[in-house]
């Protein structure tokens, strides 16, 4: 049967050429003005995904 990619995952998280996973961090969305300006500014950032995470993550956004 053939693979499909789980589309919540591909719509979360984002593929690199060199095969890096990442994802957004939380907290960047709403109530932004009672947050730090240096929270805010490394919120804004994407982080790589790293050990269980990445070996999940693999196997669900491989088409």
């Amino acid at each position: 049967m053939k693979k499909k990619t789980h589309k919540s995952a591909a719509k979360r998280f984002k593929v690199k050429p060199s095969g890096k996973i990442f994802r957004r961090r939380a907290g960047y969305v709403h109530k932004l003005t009672k947050k730090r300006a240096q929270y805010r500014r490394q919120a804004r950032k994407d982080v790589e995904v790293t050990g269980a995470e990445y070996r999940r993550l693999r196997q669900l956004l491989s088409s």
